[in-house]
């Protein structure tokens, strides 16, 4: 487990298939996420799991990338980050800030 919290999260693809955003209420009503969601599972699978897409164009991993791009996100629902691999890994219990990284911007 990373303890320098001063080192973002990477964004790299083992990192996005471990990311529970997908998953997350937060996202769960937002067409934009959902849409999204769909054409990079189809992007990850055609690349063969080499470079990932464009942070822009993943619907998660928000912890490395930043705020989402969708507008449409329900910020009012319940985050689950404390739930996800990458969380754990990268001990973003200590991080600024700690969750909603959709909506608030990347760990530091």
């Amino acid at each position: 487990m990373s303890t320098d919290i001063e080192n973002k999260v990477p964004y790299t693809v083992s990192n996005i298939e471990k990311c529970m955003c997908s998953q997350c209420p937060v996202q769960a009503n937002s067409v934009c996420a959902q849409e999204k969601f769909s054409s990079f599972k189809n992007e990850i699978k055609s690349s063969g799991g080499g470079e990932g897409p464009e942070p822009k164009e993943v619907p998660g991993i928000y912890c490395s990338t930043g705020s989402a791009t969708c507008i449409d996100l329900n910020p009012n629902q319940q985050c689950i980050c404390k739930t996800c691999a990458v969380w754990e890994e990268y001990d973003l219990e200590h991080a600024k800030p700690m969750m909603y990284f959709c909506n608030i911007g990347r760990a530091d």
